[in-house]
C-alpha cells in the first residue's frame, strides 16, 4: 500500500492501481496513446549485411557511371552539333568572301577603268592648251599671244609710242589690256605646276606687271588731256568742271576748281551720291579731284605661284622616263635580232625565193606588230606619267601650308585672311594743268614736261600755316559695285606706296548704309583705296550637298551662316544656279553663265560669295584637318560617283581623326 492525495492509500495488486499506471505511461510516450505498450523487437534497428553493403555500393556506382556516360554523350553530341553549325557557317562566310573578293575585284578592275578618267581628262587639257596658240593665230584680231614673250613685248612697246589718246581711247584699249592679264593669270592658274618652268612664271609675271603699271600710266595721261580742257567743259551754274565717264571695267569723275571759291566745299557727281568734302584750303587751290574706280584690283601684290616640290616631280618623271627607255630598248633589240637571224636564213636559201619572200612577209608583220606593241606600252607609261602627275597637282591643291604667312603689324592688312572687293578707288588731288586758250581760231597749250603732278595734302611743311587744324581729313563717300555682296559692314583700307601693302590707319568716322550702298569716311592723305571683307565668313560650311541630276550633271550645294549657294557641274563647266541670303534669293550677274572652274572660282571671290579654302585658311578657320592623301581619294571617289549617287555632309567627320573621311552616301 502507498500514500497519495489526501493521505488515502491505495493497495498495488489492486486493479485500480494497474489502471493508474498505464494511463500515466500512456501519457509518457505519446506516440503509443490508445495502442498499448509496443515489443522490444521494434525498438531494434535491422542489420544490414556486408553482402548487402557491397550491392548497393556496387549499384551506386552502377548509376554514377551510367549517369556519366550519359552527361558525356550528351556533351560530345552537342559538341558535334556547334562543331557542325560552325562549319557550315563558316562555309557559308567563305562562300560570301569569294564572292565578295570576286566582286571587289571586278569592282577594283572597273575602278582602275574609271580611275583612267583623270589621266585622260589631263591630256585632253594639254591637247586644248597646245590648240590655244592655234586658235589665237587663226582669229587674226591684232592681239598678240599672252604665252609668247616677243608679241607682248612688241604690243607694250607700240603702245607706249601712241600719245594724246582720250580718256575713251584708252577705256576701249583697256579691253584688250584687261584680256591679255586675265589670260595670263589663268595661264599660271590653269597650268599643271609641273608643266610650268620657273623662267616661264617669272615672264608670264613680268608682262602681268608691264601691262597694269602702262594701263594706269596711260589712264594719267588722258586724265591731263582732258584737264586741260576743263575750262571748256566749265558748268554754266557752278563755273567748275564736272566730268563723269562709265564703262564695264572703269568708271572716271573728275572734278576741276576753276572758280575757286571758298564757299563752294561740297562736291558731289549729277545723277550720283559720290562726292567730297574738301577743306577751306583746297577751295582756294589751283586743283582737280580724281576718282577713277577700276572694278579690278591691280595694286595688290600678286599672290605666289604654288609648285609642287622639284625632288617629287624630277624622280616621277625620271622613273617613268627610264621604264619608256627600257620598253624601247628591249623591243628595238628583240626586233634587231629577228632580223639578223632571218637575214643569215635568207642568205642560206636564197635559191627558195618563194620562201625568202614569204619569210621577208613574217618579218615586216613581228616588226611591225612589235613597233604596235612598242607604241601601245609607251602610251601606257605616258598616261602612268599624267596620272603620277594628276594625282601630285591634287594633292598640291588640298595640301595645307606648315608656316604661317609673314607677321604683320597691328595696322597692316594680312591678304591671306581678308579680301578685297569691289575693285580699287584711286582717289587723287592733282595740279591743275595749264588751260588751252583760244587764240585767232587756235587752241594753245601750254605742255609740261613732268606731266600731270600730284597736289601734297598736307604739304610737308606747314610752318607758314597759322591754325593747326588747317589741314582736317577730307570726308569721301563711295558708292559699292553692285555685283558686290557684302555680309557684314565692309572695311575700308588704304594703300600704303612705300611699304607696298593695305593699312587701316589714317582713316575714320567710317559708315555704311546697306540699302543705299554707300560708304562715307574721313581720309587724312588721299590715294588708292578699297573694301575688304574675311575671306572665311563663309567657312566652315554649316552643310554641304552633291546630288546627281544627270549623266555627268550634278547640283553642289552649300549652306553657311549667311548664305546658301547652289552650283551646277557638268563635264569640265559650272555655273552659279542660285544664291540665298536670309533666306531670300538674291539675283546675281553670275546666275546662268557657264564657266570652267578658275575662271568661276575667281569670279565667285570677286563677288563677294569665297566658299573656296587656301593653303593658309586652317591658321584662320578652326577645323578638322585631313590627312591630304585621304581627302584627294575621297574626292576622287566621289567625283567618280557623283552621277549615280548622292553626297552629304556628316557631323561625325569633325569627331573622327586626320587619317578617317566620314560623309553620307
Amino acid at each position: 500500500m502507498r500514500q497519495i492525495g489526501g493521505g488515502a492509500t491505495i493497495d498495488s495488486a489492486s486493479p485500480s492501481r494497474s489502471y493508474f499506471t498505464e494511463k500515466r505511461v500512456g501519457l509518457g510516450n505519446n506516440s503509443y496513446l490508445g495502442v498499448g505498450r509496443p515489443s522490444s523487437q521494434q525498438y531494434k534497428k535491422k542489420k544490414v549485411t556486408k553482402a548487402e553493403r557491397l550491392k548497393l555500393l556496387q549499384e551506386e556506382e552502377e548509376r554514377r557511371l551510367k549517369e556519366e556516360e550519359e552527361a558525356r554523350l550528351k556533351y560530345e553530341k552537342e559538341e558535334m552539333e556547334r562543331l557542325e553549325i560552325q562549319r557550315i557557317e563558316k562555309e557559308k562566310w567563305n562562300r560570301l568572301e569569294a564572292k565578295d573578293l570576286e566582286r571587289r575585284n571586278e569592282e577594283l578592275e572597273e575602278l582602275y577603268l574609271l580611275e583612267r578618267c583623270f589621266p585622260e581628262a589631263e591630256k585632253l587639257k594639254q591637247e586644248t592648251r597646245m590648240l590655244s596658240q592655234w586658235k589665237h593665230y587663226i582669229q587674226c584680231d591684232g592681239s598678240p599671244d599672252p604665252s609668247i614673250a616677243q608679241e607682248m613685248n612688241t604690243f607694250i612697246s607700240l603702245w607706249k609710242e601712241k600719245t594724246n589718246e582720250t580718256f575713251e581711247e584708252v577705256i576701249e584699249k583697256s579691253k584688250v589690256v584687261l584680256n591679255l592679264i586675265e589670260k595670263l593669270k589663268f595661264i599660271l592658274l590653269e597650268t599643271p605646276p609641273c608643266d610650268l618652268q620657273d623662267k616661264n612664271i617669272i615672264q608670264y609675271q613680268e608682262s602681268i606687271l608691264q601691262l597694269q603699271e602702262l594701263l594706269h600710266l596711260k589712264f594719267n595721261v588722258a586724265t591731263e588731256i582732258l584737264l586741260r580742257q576743263a575750262s571748256t567743259l566749265a558748268d554754266l551754274d557752278s563755273g567748275n568742271m564736272e566730268k563723269v565717264i562709265k564703262d564695264e571695267n572703269v568708271t572716271l569723275y573728275v572734278w576741276a576748281n576753276l572758280k575757286k571759291n571758298p564757299r563752294h566745299r561740297s562736291v558731289r557727281f549729277s545723277e550720283t551720291q559720290i562726292g567730297f568734302e574738301i577743306p577751306r584750303i583746297l577751295a582756294t587751290s589751283d586743283i582737280a579731284v580724281r576718282l577713277l574706280h577700276t572694278h579690278y584690283d591691280h595694286v595688290s601684290a600678286l599672290h605666289p605661284v604654288s609648285t609642287p616640290s622639284k625632288e617629287h616631280t624630277s624622280s616621277v618623271t625620271e622613273l617613268v622616263k627610264d621604264d619608256v627607255e627600257n620598253v624601247e630598248k628591249a623591243i628595238s633589240k628583240e626586233v634587231e635580232e629577228e632580223s639578223k637571224q632571218q637575214e643569215k636564213q635568207s642568205h642560206l636559201i636564197q635559191e627558195e625565193k618563194l620562201k625568202v619572200e614569204e619569210e621577208q612577209d613574217d618579218i615586216e608583220v613581228k616588226m611591225s606588230s612589235a613597233e604596235e606593241e612598242s607604241e601601245a606600252i609607251k602610251c601606257e607609261l605616258e598616261m602612268k606619267v599624267l596620272s603620277e602627275t594628276v594625282s601630285a597637282a591634287q594633292l598640291l591643291l588640298v595640301e595645307n601650308s606648315s608656316e604661317k604667312p609673314d607677321f604683320f603689324e597691328n595696322d597692316m592688312v594680312d591678304l591671306f585672311q581678308f579680301t578685297t572687293l569691289g575693285g580699287v578707288y584711286h582717289l587723287d588731288i592733282l595740279e591743275l594743268p595749264p588751260q588751252c586758250k583760244p587764240v585767232k581760231g587756235w587752241m594753245i597749250v601750254e605742255i609740261l614736261k613732268e606731266g600731270l603732278q600730284k597736289y601734297t595734302y598736307p604739304p610737308e611743311t606747314t610752318e607758314d600755316f597759322e591754325t593747326e587744324n588747317a589741314f582736317p581729313p577730307i570726308e569721301v563717300t563711295l558708292e559699292v559695285h553692285e555685283n558686290v555682296i557684302f555680309f557684314e559692314n565692309p572695311m575700308v583700307v588704304r594703300w600704303d606706296a612705300e611699304g607696298k601693302h593695305w593699312r587701316t590707319d589714317g582713316i575714320s568716322n567710317v559708315s555704311y548704309k546697306p540699302k543705299e550702298r554707300l560708304v562715307t569716311f574721313s581720309l587724312d592723305t588721299f590715294g588708292p583705296v578699297t573694301l575688304i571683307q574675311d575671306a572665311h565668313i563663309n567657312m566652315p560650311y554649316q552643310s554641304w550637298e552633291l546630288r546627281p541630276l544627270d549623266v555627268n550633271k550634278v547640283l553642289l550645294t552649300v549652306t553657311t551662316v549667311f548664305t546658301e549657294i547652289q552650283i551646277q557641274i557638268k563635264e569640265n563647266l559650272c555655273m552659279l544656279s542660285s544664291v540665298k541670303l536670309k533666306d531670300k534669293k538674291h539675283i546675281s550677274i553670275l546666275e546662268g553663265t557657264w564657266m570652267t572652274p578658275i575662271p568661276f572660282i575667281i569670279a565667285l571671290k570677286e563677288a563677294g560669295l569665297n566658299i573656296f579654302p587656301t593653303r593658309y585658311s586652317h591658321f584662320y578657320v578652326v577645323i578638322n584637318n585631313k590627312v591630304p592623301l585621304v581627302e584627294v581619294k575621297a574626292y576622287r571617289q566621289m567625283a567618280l560617283l557623283s552621277s549615280t549617287f548622292a553626297f552629304g555632309w556628316s557631323k561625325w567627320n569633325l569627331l573622327c581623326n586626320s587619317t578617317k573621311v566620314v560623309f553620307k552616301v
